[in-house]
């Protein structure tokens, strides 16, 4: 087939650029795969970060073609009818936010002009985390153009039918992050970081208030007179910074946190999930997660909330630990339960048993059958 993949990628920076890097690499084996993404993803004054480009070394740089301006209507034609000119018989896009809404469906209704060319979303969220006014009509613009749907959750399937019943879809659960390059002994990731040999949690990824760092630091303040635990806080505030420094102070964590708080290059992801005895996810609200399927492809333990499609994937007691959300007496149980029983290394062999349900030939094979089905 000849694809096009439209979407965040290399050299952007952050987890759907990662996802798009492995979808082109599985796909190229056996496909014309052309990989297109933005020269503006996001305009600087609605982009909460410090860059959104990659920094430092990157495990592996795809081929891409740097066309797309999220803002521009113009852009958006002259690409569509370039792509109507290039016939792909697939385009695929990552779909995430309903910002990208206007922008890619004016490019798929052109593209489609040519009366060969079938469109595909691969959706992490259609009803997102954070909403605002126009959400619903941006997503629902881009979705009458869209010809097959592909979740990576139950919870995604159930809201996309709720904007478009009857859509022609497939849940597929989220691959593993493998591109962040070979593990290295606990030992090794903490010396790399300058860590202690000591009691280890991780949280790590961007820092929004959906994702619950406020219920974290509660549970880590029952735990600090009864468990010599740390927590790496490993990610770039895209919240208020302020809040979370009240929170600490009034809780009298700074000696129980190790703080790390610039954006995580690619090449440094390893060490943070290789030192860690655990990785932890205190969300509030969830579709899915990639660091579940980073911290399930450096084989550790996750504990996470029971909210969107999180204990799809990390089974309780089996992975890791689910706990409901928003309570840090829970979370801090689950924890303390983690340690007293010593469950690193039997949910570490439970991870290896499960790791091959979500490789990336699996996940290409799911997305090709299924447009063969229908």
């Amino acid at each position: 087939m000849k694809i096009t993949i439209l979407s965040t990628a290399f050299p952007l920076r952050g987890g759907i650029a990662h996802f798009i890097g492995l979808l082109y690499n599985q796909l190229s084996k056996e496909h014309d795969v052309n990989v297109i993404t933005f020269k503006r993803q996001y305009p600087s004054i609605f982009f909460p970060g410090k860059s959104q480009f990659e920094s430092g070394d990157t495990v592996e740089p795809i081929p891409t073609e740097v066309l797309v301006d999220s803002v521009n209507p113009l852009n958006w034609v002259k690409v569509g009818l370039r792509l109507k000119k290039d016939a792909p018989d697939l385009i695929i896009y990552k779909y995430w936010m309903p910002f990208f809404g206007p922008c890619f469906g004016t490019i798929s209704i052109l593209a489609k002009l040519n009366g060969k060319t079938k469109v595909i979303a691969i959706c992490d969220n259609v009803i997102p985390h954070e909403r605002k006014p126009g959400d619903k009509s941006f997503t629902k613009y881009f979705f009458r153009a869209v010809d097959y749907f592909v979740l990576l959750s139950q919870k995604v399937q159930a809201d996309l039918l709720t904007i478009k019943p009857g859509a022609v879809n497939k849940v597929l659960p989220h691959p593993v992050y493998s591109n962040f390059g070979a593990p290295v002994s606990k030992s090794e990731a903490r010396e790399h970081l300058k860590l202690k040999d000591e009691k280890l949690i991780l949280f790590f990824g961007f820092i929004r208030d959906y994702k619950g760092l406020d219920v974290l630091l509660e549970a880590a303040a029952l735990l600090k007179d009864k468990l010599n635990l740390k927590v790496i806080i490993a990610g770039e505030f895209y919240a208020n910074e302020d809040k979370y420094k009240k929170i600490i102070k009034e809780l009298d964590l700074a000696e129980s946190l190790h703080m790390f708080n610039d954006f995580i290059p690619t090449s440094e992801v390893r060490y943070y999930f290789c030192a860690a005895d655990a990785v932890i996810l205190p969300y509030r609200d969830a579709t899915q997660s990639g660091i579940v399927q980073i911290a399930m492809n450096f084989k550790k333990p996750v504990i996470a909330t029971s909210v969107g499609g999180l204990e799809e994937v990390v089974l309780n007691g089996i992975t890791g630990y689910i706990v409901e959300k928003e309570k840090p007496a829970l979370m801090a149980e689950a924890i303390a339960k983690f340690y007293a029983e010593n469950k690193e290394e039997e949910f570490q062999k439970n991870i290896e048993r499960e790791v091959d349900k979500y490789s990336w030939n699996k996940f290409t094979e799911g997305i090709l059958d299924f447009m063969k089905i229908v």
